[in-house]
């Protein structure tokens, strides 16, 4: 007897099976048909939810990532919260909470993993400047910070933090990583326009 699912469960039924599946071969090696043949459903079915592996790759991705976007979209418009209160909770929230969120991150950092590596990267980056944009022109109207350049600043800033402190590029040493998260605090103040200090509660991302 067929079995007809909700077109929403079909969908993440091949997102969870896919990210599975680029989990354990590695997103180079996994195919169309690994994906066909571990959930059992016929090409056109695949098909009609995505036009390729490639868009199962950004759904997944973006599906890891929306929970601390929407968790920052929510901060960013909270009227009962300081500036800085927005930024150091948008900066919490992206931290990963769960083990299989902890569990993700270290599979991104497998060689064969690259590709949707560098998408998380890419889409964390895309998706979190325009609402930290919004936040730092509070800032800039409440007289905090000080830059012609908000939007470019955020995207300097998020790049080089995304790049720079992923344990799975680089591997620092305790005494670097103080080093250098002290140096990026003084690059944000600098780049913002701030008050000296006012962004030391930064170091608790890196907890």
């Amino acid at each position: 007897m067929r079995v007809t699912k909700d077109p929403e469960d079909r969908r993440n039924e091949i997102l969870d099976t896919a990210e599975q599946l680029f989990f354990t071969k590695g997103y180079s090696k996994t195919t169309v048909n690994d994906m066909l043949q571990a959930i059992g459903i016929a090409k056109g079915t695949f098909y009609y939810y995505f036009t390729s592996k490639e868009e199962v790759m950004d759904a997944v991705v973006m599906r890891f990532i929306e929970t601390g976007v929407i968790a920052a979209k929510k901060i960013a418009t909270n009227e009962e919260l300081t500036v800085h209160e927005k930024l150091l909770q948008i900066i919490m929230a992206q931290k990963p909470n769960t083990p299989s969120k902890r569990q993700m991150i270290e599979e991104f950092h497998e060689p064969d993993n690259a590709q949707i590596h560098q998408k998380s990267l890419t889409e964390t980056i895309l998706q979190l400047t325009p609402i930290l944009t919004e936040v730092i022109e509070q800032g800039i109207e409440q007289k905090l910070f000080s830059t012609p350049y908000p939007r470019e600043s955020i995207e300097f800033l998020l790049s080089s933090s995304q790049f720079l402190f992923d344990e799975g590029i680089f591997k620092w040493t305790p005494e670097e990583m103080v080093q250098k998260i002290q140096a990026f605090i003084y690059i944000m103040e600098s780049t913002l326009g701030a008050e000296r200090g006012s962004f030391s509660y930064v170091s608790q991302m890196f907890e």
